[in-house]
């Protein structure tokens, strides 16, 4: 690390008159307990604060989760391991990553739970947030200002616009990192790059960073094509599969251990893993991770749908129902919907105002589960489309990472035959991806 010595707390942190208790409830055989800790009262050490804040928070009744996991099983993400990662913030000046999706418990902001409850041990000095905002109301693709968070009154600058990477001015009254999104492991989605550029200005600065890891609902198979490097774009910025089987966490080590920071440069990275977390779980997230996913079955939809975004074909945006139909004027179907300007998802959304014919996937559930890409749609809906010069943008390259995928597809490949050039790509990073895991793996990848 540069010139990082432990922060200066914010004026009135220490020394100041006791501040009112707080009062912790947790659930025992004879009822509810009330717990206290005076969090600034004479004569308690740091330490003896930090001992007392960690016996809270491991009392078996204090149970912190945010996203829920089938089956019954108990599921806790890194954000809510607090007794794993708040004494590495202790008297540090702590930058955050965050958006609507960095929640503790699945209820309470990391940006307010640390701001309201742990700034006698900690200074949050700023936000910095990702697509779609702090709080997840801008639209994909537009562009985010800086600003301040009305509740905290924290200034929260953009890492989506005319700047997707900190500067040294950004960091420079900064001693620690702290990244917290809910990724869904598709690698045309754009919390990954914002990872990576974090990643690298922390390392050309001299910083620690810590990612607070989430499971990935998308963690359960690798397919698609492997990104070739001349088309890297901020849609797909590392050589990885569009469906890559890894959390955000798991990705974080494999981009430092792999030398993809500008350079060659590695981060003082520090991964807060998830508790009871394996790739065959079926993870419900407790918020939409963005405007556009705005339930489960879109979430699972994306990675098969969002190469429509590189065509003439909608996705649903300006609907309710985003990223979980498909549909164009010129196509035939019984099904249909009319996109519309809708503040906060998509204000002109492709097609606006025209109907388009296509398919309701709302209630599409695959045979052998969520395992592979469904490129069926992709293919058939070419081979109907009246005017097949005009079916693909000049997008569609950056979200495939190759151009092989439109090739192919114009040239009449069969699905199989397509799955088939993937193959020796997806078998040279599934061995390269093993070195990073960090959570068990069903025996079929």
């Amino acid at each position: 690390m540069s010139s990082s010595q432990p922060g200066r707390l914010r004026p009135g942190l220490a020394g100041g008159p006791a501040r009112r208790k707080k009062r912790i409830v947790r659930q025992t055989a004879g009822g509810n307990e009330s717990l206290f800790i005076k969090a600034g009262a004479s004569g308690l050490t740091g330490a003896a604060k930090r001992a007392a804040l960690l016996t809270i928070l491991l009392l078996p009744g204090v149970i912190l989760t945010s996203c829920r996991a089938g089956s019954g099983q108990h599921l806790q993400a890194g954000a809510d391991r607090m007794e794993s990662w708040l004494p590495l913030l202790e008297n540090r000046r702590v930058a955050l990553v965050a958006n609507h999706s960095s929640l503790v418990g699945g209820k309470i902001h990391l940006v307010d739970t640390l701001f309201s409850g742990y700034s006698h041990a900690l200074e949050l000095v700023k936000v910095f947030s990702p697509e779609h905002g702090f709080r997840g109301e801008s639209g994909a693709g537009t562009a985010v200002d800086d600003g301040v968070d009305e509740k905290t009154g924290l200034p929260v600058i953009s890492l989506y616009g005319r700047q997707k990477k900190p500067s040294p001015g950004h960091l420079d009254d900064v001693d620690i990192v702290v990244f917290d999104l809910q990724d869904v492991g598709v690698r045309f989605y754009t919390y990954i790059s914002t990872l990576h550029y974090v990643m690298e200005a922390c390392a050309e600065n001299g910083l620690p960073l810590v990612v607070l890891d989430r499971p990935n609902p998308n963690g359960g198979y690798v397919d698609g094509p492997v990104l070739e490097p001349e088309h890297r774009s901020f849609v797909g910025m590392h050589p990885i599969p569009v469906v890559y089987g890894m959390t955000i966490g798991e990705l974080a080590r494999m981009i430092n251990g792999e030398g993809w920071l500008g350079q060659g440069i590695s981060c003082d990275l520090t991964v807060i893993r998830c508790n009871g977390y394996d790739r065959t779980m079926e993870v419900q997230l407790p918020v939409r991770p963005s405007p556009n996913l705005p339930n489960q079955q879109s979430v699972k939809l994306y990675p098969s749908l969002c190469f429509f975004e590189g065509t003439a074909v909608s996705v649903g945006r300006g609907t309710q129902f985003p990223f979980q139909v498909f549909g164009h004027p010129d196509l035939k179907g019984d099904f249909s919907f009319t996109p519309r300007s809708i503040p906060g998802m998509a204000l002109r959304p492709k097609l606006e105002g025209k109907t388009c014919y296509g398919e309701d996937l709302r209630e599409f559930s695959p045979r052998q589960g969520w395992s592979r890409l469904h490129l069926h749609w992709l293919l058939d809906t070419y081979r109907s489309f009246p005017d097949t010069a005009s079916f693909f943008t000049s997008y569609f390259v950056s979200l495939a990472g190759t151009t092989s995928l439109q090739e192919q597809i114009k040239a009449g490949w069969s699905e199989k035959e397509i799955r088939r050039s993937w193959q020796p790509g997806l078998d040279n990073f599934k061995r390269i991806r093993s070195r990073y895991l960090l959570y068990d793996e069903p025996g079929d990848f």
